[in-house]
C-alpha cells in the first residue's frame, strides 16, 4: 500500500475541510431546483465563490453544488499547492494502487429496490431554460467491458426521463461507449452500470482522466490517494461502486428501446440537440444514511464542470507530452476552451522544428484541441495577456501558423457537420508556434523573462521591463 496522500476519506471529509476554510455554506430557504439553483452556482462561481448547501429543495436529501469551482478548492482537495498537485497526479498516474473490497459499506445503509425505486426522490436540477429535462451531471459512471472485465469510471451525462427512466450520453470513443458497444457486438440486450454521486475529491479527480483500454481506473484512483479505494458490489449487478459513496443509482441499458436525450446546455456554451438514446432504468437507489446529493453546473465557460477538470487534464496531458518533449515546463487547458478545445504549451525547444513537432503531437492527442500555442517558458500560460503578447510579437504568420485539416472532431464542437454521425465527424486544427525563433538569445534586462530562452544563436532581443520592480518594498500597497 502507498502512501496516504490525501486526508479525505468521503465526500462528508472534504465539506467538513471547505466548511472549516470558508469555503461552504447553507442556504435554508426554499430554492427551486429547476433554473434557481444554477443560478445561485453561477452567482458564485462567478466570484470563485464558496459551495452551497441546499437543505430546502423539495426532497430529504441536501443538495450541495460548486465544491469543485475555484481552483483554491481543488488545493484544499489536494492538501497542497498547486505545483505538489500536478505532482501528485502525475506521480499517482505512475505508482497505481489496486483497490481493497468490502462486503459491508456506508452506502448500503439505505438500499431501495423493485417498485419503490423512484427517480423522483432525488433532487436533480435543470440548469439551462432549454435542457431537454433535469440533468445528473456530478455523477460519474461506473462500467466494465463485457470481454475483459476491467471497469471504467468517467464522468457521462444523464437526464432524468421520468421516474422510472433515464437517457444518458456517452460520446464514441470514450470507453462507457466502447463498452456498451462491445455488449451489442456479442448479442447482449441489455448492459448494466452504477452511477455514483458524491464521493472524495480523489476519485471526482481522477474520472476526467483519458486512460487506454486496458487500464483499471480503480488503480489510477488509488495511485492519485496514495491507497487503494474500498469498493463494494452493486446489490442488483456485479460493478463495484466506492463504498463510502453518498448515493447510487444501479441502471440497466435497454438497447432494444429508444429514447430523446437532450437538449443540454454543454461546456461547449451551446446547446447539444436531442437525439435517439437507450432507455437506461434505474434498478436500485442506494445511499447513506443523512446522504449529500451533489450538483455541478455545466454551461458556457466558466463553470464548475471546467474547473474540475483542469488539473487532471493539464497534468495528464504534460505527463503524456513529456514522454517525447521533456523539455516542456507548464501546460495550460484554459476553461474558455471547454477544457477540451484550446491548448497552451510552454517549451524551450531544443532543436529547430520542435516546437511544431510539439503542435502535431498535441493534435493527434486523445485531448483533439482545435488550437495548439507554444510559448516559450518564460511566458505565463495562465496568463492570457502574456500569451497575447507573444503571440504579437514573436510570431510571423506565414512562418508560424500550421492548419491541419480531416483531423477527428470534438463529439459536442457545435460547428461540426451534425448530419455526421459523431464518430465521423472531421475537423481542422490551428497551430501556432509563439517562440523565438530556434537560434534566437534572448538578453533579458530585468526579472521578467528569467534565464535566457536561448543560449546559442545569432541575434539579441531585448526584453524591456522594470529591473527590480517584483521586490521593491513599497509599503503602501503591502496588504492591498
Amino acid at each position: 500500500m502507498g502512501h496516504r496522500t490525501v486526508p479525505f476519506q468521503d465526500f462528508r471529509e472534504f465539506l467538513d475541510a471547505l466548511r472549516s476554510h470558508g469555503e461552504l455554506i447553507d442556504v435554508d430557504r426554499p430554492v427551486a431546483l429547476e433554473l434557481e439553483v444554477a443560478k445561485a452556482l453561477r452567482k458564485s462561481a462567478s466570484t470563485a465563490g464558496p459551495a452551497i448547501v441546499f437543505t430546502d429543495n423539495g426532497t430529504a436529501f441536501p443538495l450541495v453544488g460548486g465544491v469543485y469551482n475555484s481552483r483554491a478548492k481543488a488545493l484544499i482537495a489536494f492538501g497542497c499547492d498547486e505545483d505538489a498537485a500536478y505532482d501528485k497526479i502525475i506521480t499517482g498516474l505512475g505508482n497505481r494502487v489496486p483497490p481493497t473490497y468490502v462486503t459491508d459499506a456506508p452506502v448500503h445503509q439505505n438500499v431501495v429496490l423493485g417498485d419503490d425505486v423512484d427517480l423522483a426522490m432525488l433532487p436533480v436540477p435543470k440548469y439551462s431554460p432549454d435542457d431537454g429535462g433535469p440533468y445528473i451531471t456530478s455523477g460519474f459512471v461506473v462500467s466494465h467491458d463485457p470481454e475483459t472485465g476491467i471497469p471504467d469510471i468517467g464522468h457521462y451525462r444523464c437526464e432524468i426521463v421520468d421516474r422510472k427512466t433515464m437517457s444518458m450520453m456517452a460520446a464514441p470513443g470514450h470507453r462507457f461507449a466502447k463498452n456498451m458497444a462491445t455488449a451489442q457486438r456479442l448479442g447482449h440486450k441489455t448492459f448494466r452500470g452504477a452511477l455514483v454521486v458524491g464521493v472524495d475529491p480523489m476519485i471526482a479527480y481522477a474520472c476526467p482522466i483519458q486512460t487506454t483500454d486496458d487500464t483499471d481506473d480503480w488503480e489510477v484512483v488509488g495511485g492519485l490517494r496514495g491507497e487503494g479505494v474500498e469498493l463494494v458490489k452493486c446489490v442488483t449487478n456485479d460493478v463495484s461502486v466506492p463504498a463510502h459513496a453518498e448515493v447510487v443509482v444501479e441502471f440497466e441499458v435497454d438497447f432494444t428501446e429508444t429514447v430523446s436525450e437532450g437538449p443540454l446546455g454543454e461546456y461547449t456554451g451551446y446547446y447539444t440537440p436531442a437525439s435517439a438514446k437507450p432507455v437506461v432504468r434505474p434498478t436500485a437507489i442506494t445511499h447513506r444514511d443523512g446522504a449529500y446529493f451533489q450538483a455541478l453546473l455545466t454551461g458556457r465557460p466558466t463553470t464548475e464542470n471546467h474547473i474540475l477538470k483542469l488539473l487532471p487534464f493539464e497534468a495528464s496531458f504534460t505527463h503524456q507530452m513529456r514522454q517525447q518533449f521533456p523539455t516542456i515546463e507548464r501546460v495550460s487547458i484554459p476553461p474558455s476552451g471547454g477544457v477540451f478545445f484550446r491548448v497552451v504549451i510552454a517549451m524551450r525547444p531544443r532543436y529547430a522544428g520542435e516546437a511544431r513537432s510539439a503542435i502535431l503531437a498535441a493534435m493527434g492527442s486523445n485531448m483533439r484541441p482545435k488550437t495548439v500555442i507554444v510559448v516559450d517558458p518564460d511566458v505565463d500560460v495562465h496568463n492570457s495577456e502574456e500569451v497575447e503578447w507573444a503571440l504579437a510579437f514573436r510570431t510571423q504568420p506565414a512562418r508560424d501558423v500550421i492548419i491541419v485539416d480531416d483531423l477527428p472532431g470534438g463529439a459536442l464542437d457545435p460547428t461540426a457537420d451534425e448530419s455526421l454521425p459523431p464518430d465521423q465527424r472531421t475537423g481542422s486544427a490551428l497551430g501556432i508556434d509563439a517562440t523565438y525563433p530556434y537560434g534566437t538569445v534572448v538578453k533579458t534586462v530585468g526579472d521578467v523573462c528569467g534565464p535566457a530562452v536561448a543560449e546559442h544563436g545569432k541575434e539579441f532581443v531585448e526584453v524591456a521591463d522594470v529591473p527590480g520592480w517584483r521586490d521593491y518594498d513599497f509599503p503602501e500597497l503591502d496588504g492591498k
